[in-house]
C-alpha cells in the first residue's frame, strides 16, 4: 500500500467538472485529475434515468483525504454525489515522489 489516492466522482458537464478540478488544483488538494465523457445510467427518485455525465480520477496524497472529501461536498453541483476512494496498492516511485511534491 503506498500513501496514494484516488477519488471517483462524476458531474454533469465537463464545465462544472472543469472548474471545480481547477479549484482543487489551486488548493494543491490534488495532483492532477482525469476526465471523461460517459453515459451514466441510475436509479434516481423511484425510477431509471440515463444521460452524459463526466467522470472524474482525482489523484492525491492519502492525508488529504478528509479535506478532498469536504471541498468536493461543498464544491459539488450534485445533491448526492459519488464521492469513492480508491486506495492505491502500487505506484512507481518517481510519480508518488512528483505527486507529493506538488500537493500540500
Amino acid at each position: 500500500m503506498t500513501d496514494m489516492i484516488l477519488i471517483y466522482t462524476t458531474f454533469p458537464d465537463r464545465e462544472s467538472a472543469e472548474k471545480i478540478v481547477r479549484e482543487l488544483l489551486e488548493q494543491r488538494l490534488i495532483a492532477c485529475a482525469n476526465l471523461r465523457e460517459h453515459k451514466a445510467f441510475y436509479w434516481w427518485e423511484g425510477k431509471i434515468e440515463e444521460g452524459q455525465e463526466i467522470g472524474a480520477v482525482l489523484k492525491t496524497k492519502v492525508e488529504l483525504w478528509g479535506e478532498l472529501k469536504d471541498a468536493l461536498k461543498r464544491l459539488h453541483p450534485y445533491s448526492v454525489p459519488a464521492i469513492i476512494r480508491i486506495d492505491v496498492d502500487s505506484v512507481n516511485k518517481e510519480y508518488l515522489a512528483w505527486l507529493f511534491e506538488v500537493t500540500k
